[in-house]
Parts: C-alpha cells; structure tokens; sequence
C-alpha cells in the first residue's frame, strides 16, 4: 500500500487538507480500488474522547454509493494510510488548479505578404 500511495503522490495534484465538497481519491488494497469520491460531509464523532469523524463519501462509480467511515483527521487527510478490517486504506483531497490561458496567436505576414490566421496587432 505504502507503495502504491508513493505512486499516487508522485502523479497526482493532491491537498493537505480536506473539507466539504472536495473530491478525493480512495485507495483501497481489498477489495483492491482506485476511485474519486466527493465528500459530502463531515461531523464529530460525540461518542469518542479523542477527536474522530464522521465522514461521508460520495463514491463516483457505477452505481454511486454513499459511504459514512468513521475517521481521525490524519486518516482522512492523506497523512497516514490505515486499515479497515485489516485492509489498507488512503484518502486524500485532489488539487484542481486552474489550467494556463495559452497565449492566442499573433497575426503575422508571411515573405508572401498574405496573412496567417489568428489575433493582429494594431498600433
């Protein structure tokens, strides 16, 4: 798992945090998955002292799921990688960054003369 996580991590644009809306990318060993899903909320667990979560995830697979795991923020935040029934398990939200404008083409004559197609430049 560990190394499959390394993989991930060297491939993917991925945040060190995790909230509401974001989707995120669950590795499971067994049953073996790779799938995106989007998290549609996250509460306190009251039941426990120390500070776990309840997580809900939206599977975006044929047919979509909904899943509710029970988590630390280490766990859900991509920090550690842990088990579930003794199975590794790793999630971690996915950076969508904006992709660059690509720069429009300029407008330039040719030894010709005739135009090529694309922006001008006026003066």
């Amino acid at each position: 798992m560990e190394q499959l996580v390394g993989e991930l991590k060297k491939i993917m644009s991925l945040k060190s945090t995790t909230t509401v809306g974001d989707i995120v990318l669950v590795a499971a060993k067994k049953p073996q998955m790779l799938v995106y899903a989007m998290v549609g909320d996250i509460e306190r667990d009251q039941t426990r002292k120390a500070e776990w979560w309840h997580v809900t995830l939206h599977l975006l697979s044929i047919p979509m799921q909904t899943v509710v795991w029970t988590l630390r923020t280490a766990q859900f935040t991509g920090q550690e990688i842990f088990t579930m029934g003794g199975e590794g398990r790793f999630i971690q939200a996915v950076r969508f960054d904006s992709p660059a404008k690509p720069t429009p083409p300029v407008e330039e004559k040719s030894k010709g003369g005739e135009r090529r197609p694309g922006l001008r430049i006026v003066k």
